[in-house]
């Protein structure tokens, strides 16, 4: 599979990039420097899984208290200011403090170099800084609610968001800041170690997809993100200094902002998904026990995705006057932004197509994502085209699409990398039985609570609202069960992985029997990763071909 041999000197084996004293250098961290400012990356990994994990948990109580709250057509349980807030800072949080910076910065940070055969990122103290960022605009969105919650919903439109509890809206925008700053680091870290660091034996066609997908991701968030902070900014310039570039009864246009908004916020979707995609493409092809199907079509659909991405945005924008030429333009960006999406569906079905299946957790979640993101991807082409988007605008036939694409897409996707490098990362196994209830749970969950949203959209029941008409009772009632179901679903998760770390059984080096770096190494991995760097001798997912007319043996690969 690889070959170690012993490395010359080069500047990332030092030991004084991760501050630590050559003579003293441990092989393994204690449970306290993951509270500390650590410069290791699979440490920074962790701490983005965690705390991010955390935040689900605070967002997802926010859900349920919102669903709660529509069982019935009264607002009878909170606030309809309060249901504001909560629906602003639910999808926030699940935006900002959960999908991105898990699929990002805790899959990203912590495999990345392990794929590369590299000992760290190339920049480790950025990298510390860009997961610091993260608690403080955590801690600022929940301390909003002392001054009422920010209520001008995710997308902080003025001229809601000027006048609606000014002081909570300072607070959710410079949170927002913070965020789009750790991603910038972060982004800028992960394009220059895959560009720079990968072992020199490692072709770009031997490259695992999940570094093509957040190499792509990277680039996306480096050209978008600073236009939704100049965006942010200036709306912070109008609440609290006078200025009026988004006042319209003062000569400023709320239209600008939404472009701005847009211009980064549905590149946004991308990513969440993108990530997500390359866990996809590492998962299913161990657990098919084949070679991925398409290695170069998956690779490249990932960089066309990166630049179609940005010329699609404007289709948040159909109701918003938008001119006749624009909406024709961005109907068919968008439907062209599917095509390389439905290259990777097309190259994971084929993946599976014969495969000698191992219906693992992570196996079922991600065939679970499949089922889901089809479906969230047929809603998204009927939205993409401004007759029916006109239609369907700010409706929950919306709410239902964007969330099979973003809880059925990315959160599965999530929950099939936890399974799948849990055993890399603890050194111990998880509990089989535990992960399938979990699975099963959140499955049901899923499609009880957003699958008959389609139907509250098209007969025109408005989102973002506690107050509805008395005929949409019935289908908001079975809403509100499937998502008790998602709520509970997080207890099976959550002791399985407690206990698992705990006292799981231990796992070997390479349980899943896989050929990408991450897996030569032990489990979990030491410091620096290696002791001596690993050489590539062949790809990542060629299962039962032949490489120098030797066979790669399914009995080498396969569990038993």
């Amino acid at each position: 599979m690889t070959l170690d041999i012993p490395h010359n000197h080069h500047p990332q084996n030092d030991a004084t990039d991760l501050n630590i004293h050559p003579s003293s250098h441990p092989q393994a961290w204690k449970w306290y420097h993951y509270f500390t400012f650590n410069t290791d990356h699979k440490v920074i990994g962790i701490q983005y899984l965690v705390t991010a994990f955390l935040f689900y948990l605070i967002g997802g109580l926010m859900a349920v208290a919102m669903r709660m709250e529509l069982a019935t057509p009264a607002p009878d349980l909170v606030d309809p200011n309060i249901y504001n807030a909560l629906m602003t800072n639910h999808g926030t949080i699940m935006i900002f403090l959960w999908i991105v910076p898990s699929a990002i910065g805790g899959f990203g940070n912590y495999l990345i170099p392990l794929m590369l055969g590299a000992r760290d990122m190339a920049f480790p103290k950025l990298n510390a800084i860009a997961f610091w960022l993260n608690p403080p605009a955590g801690l600022l969105i929940l301390a909003s609610f002392i001054f009422g919650g920010s209520q001008s919903g995710w997308t902080a439109y003025p001229p809601l968001s000027l006048v609606t509890a000014p002081t909570a809206q300072t607070m959710w925008i410079l949170a927002i800041l913070l965020v789009g700053t750790s991603s910038i680091l972060g982004s800028l870290n992960f394009v220059v170690t895959i560009w720079k660091m990968k072992v020199p034996s490692m072709k770009w066609d031997q490259l695992p997809l999940f570094c093509w997908a957040i190499l792509a991701t990277s680039v996306l968030a480096l050209l978008s993100t600073p236009v939704l902070a100049a965006g942010l900014v200036l709306l912070l310039f109008d609440i609290n200094f006078g200025t009026s570039f988004f006042k319209p009864d003062a000569g400023g246009n709320v239209i600008i902002y939404q472009h701005l908004f847009w211009f980064y916020s549905h590149p946004a979707v991308y990513l969440m998904i993108l990530p997500i995609f390359g866990i996809m493409s590492e998962v299913i092809p161990i657990h098919a026990r084949k070679p991925i199907f398409g290695y170069k079509a998956i690779a490249y659909s990932t960089l066309t995705i990166c630049v179609v991405g940005l010329f699609v945005w404007v289709h948040h924008m159909f109701t918003s006057g938008t001119p006749g030429w624009m909406r024709m333009f961005f109907t068919i960006s968008t439907l062209i932004v599917a095509v390389p999406t439905g290259v990777k569906i097309f190259g994971w079905v084929a993946t599976l197509w014969g495969g000698k299946i191992r219906f693992t957790t992570a196996m079922l979640f991600a065939v679970g994502l499949l089922s889901m993101f089809v479906l969230g991807g047929l809603s998204g082409v009927t939205l993409g085209t401004a007759p029916f988007d006109i239609h369907v605008h700010d409706t929950y036939y919306v709410v239902a699409h964007f969330h099979f694409v973003l809880f059925g897409g990315s959160v599965f996707g999530i929950y099939a990398g936890i399974y799948h490098w849990f055993p890399k990362i603890t050194g111990r196994m998880t509990n089989e039985a535990l992960g399938k209830v979990h699975f099963v749970l959140t499955f049901i969950g899923t499609i009880l609570t957003f699958l008959p949203m389609h139907q509250l959209g098209l007969q025109g029941m408005p989102r973002r609202v506690a107050m509805y008409e008395p005929q949409f009772t019935g289908l908001n009632e079975l809403c509100t069960i499937g998502a008790f179901i998602l709520g509970f679903s997080v207890i099976p998760f959550t002791i399985n992985m407690i206990w698992s770390w705990i006292a799981g059984e231990k796992a070997g080096d390479n349980p899943w029997q896989a050929l990408s770096l991450e897996w030569t190494t032990s489990s979990p991995p030491i410091v620096e990763n290696w002791e001596v760097l690993p050489v590539v001798t062949h790809g990542p997912y060629e299962y039962g071909m032949t490489n120098n007319n030797e066979e790669i043996s399914d009995s080498v690969v396969s569990e038993g």
